[in-house]
């Protein structure tokens, strides 16, 4: 079973057990619960219920394991024959959730 649910804005595949990176959630708290309830899509196995344009009464419930610094993304620009070079690096801050269960 899975479903496609979105949090702050963003579309994901979500699967009971398995662990999502998302934007940051600063008012999350670690080992706290959380419910969402823009599912737009579930699986049960074959059977597919597609919301118009959420699936009413379905909810996913995920923990809040960390916040943590995603991998540094290096961003470089240059101009041949010109001289112009500029390096940057970003990283992203994420919240780890731990999906518990999906109610269809």
């Amino acid at each position: 079973m899975y479903a496609i649910v979105e949090i702050l804005g963003q579309q994901f595949k979500v699967r009971t057990g398995g662990k999502l990176y998302v934007h940051r959630m600063e008012k999350a708290e670690e080992g706290s619960l959380l419910e969402f309830d823009r599912v737009l899509l579930i699986d049960n196995e074959g059977a597919i219920t597609v919301g118009t344009p959420t699936v009413e009464g379905a909810k996913v419930t995920a923990e809040v394991v960390s916040h943590l610094k995603g991998d540094k993304v290096i961003v470089f620009h240059k101009k041949r024959r010109k001289g112009y070079r500029k390096r940057n690096g970003h990283r992203q801050y994420l919240t780890e959730l731990k999906i518990k269960e999906i109610v269809a």
